[in-house]
C-alpha cells in the first residue's frame, strides 16, 4: 500500500506552486495595465492624425481600439481572478490537509471563465477607464477637431 504524501506550508513543492501562481497573477495584472497604456497611446495617435487631416467624422475610428482593449483588459482581469480563486482554493486545501500531489503545478483558472469575464467587464477597474476614454473621444470629435 502506498502512502499519500502530506504537504506542509514549508514544503518546497508547495512554495514553488505558490510562486508560480503569484507570478501568473502578477503577469495578468501587468498585462491589464499595459493594455490601458497601449489603448491611450493608440487612441491619442488616431485622434492626432484625424485632427491633422481636419476630418472630425473619422474620430469614431478611435472607438474600435477602445472596444478591443476593453475586451482584452476584461479578459486579463478575468484570468487574474480565476487564478486568484485557484490560489485561494489551494491554500484552503493546504490548511485543511486535503492537498494532493495532483493539485501541485496545475495552473487552471477556477470559477467559470465566462462568468468571471462578464463580472470583469463590470469591474470598477475597467469600465470607468474605457467609458472616460470614450467620452474623451466624443469630446475631441465635437469640441476640438
Amino acid at each position: 500500500m502506498t502512502e499519500v504524501p502530506e504537504f506542509k506550508e514549508n514544503s518546497q513543492a508547495v512554495q514553488s506552486h505558490l510562486t508560480i501562481l503569484q507570478s501568473v497573477i502578477q503577469r495578468m495584472a501587468n498585462n491589464s495595465a499595459s493594455s490601458k497604456a497601449w489603448c491611450i497611446t493608440l487612441v491619442s495617435a488616431i485622434l492626432v492624425i484625424v485632427a491633422d487631416k481636419a476630418k472630425p467624422q473619422y474620430a469614431w475610428i478611435a472607438v474600435i481600439p477602445t472596444i478591443l482593449f476593453f475586451v482584452l483588459d476584461s479578459y486579463y482581469l478575468a484570468l487574474e481572478k480565476g487564478i486568484r480563486n485557484a490560489y485561494n482554493d489551494f491554500i484552503k486545501k493546504l490548511h485543511t490537509q486535503a492537498l494532493l500531489a495532483d493539485d501541485l503545478f496545475v495552473v487552471v483558472p477556477q470559477g467559470g471563465l465566462f462568468g468571471l469575464f462578464v463580472k470583469s467587464m463590470m469591474s470598477f477597474s475597467v469600465w470607468p477607464f474605457y467609458l472616460t476614454l470614450y467620452g474623451m473621444i466624443y469630446a475631441a470629435k465635437v469640441f476640438v477637431i
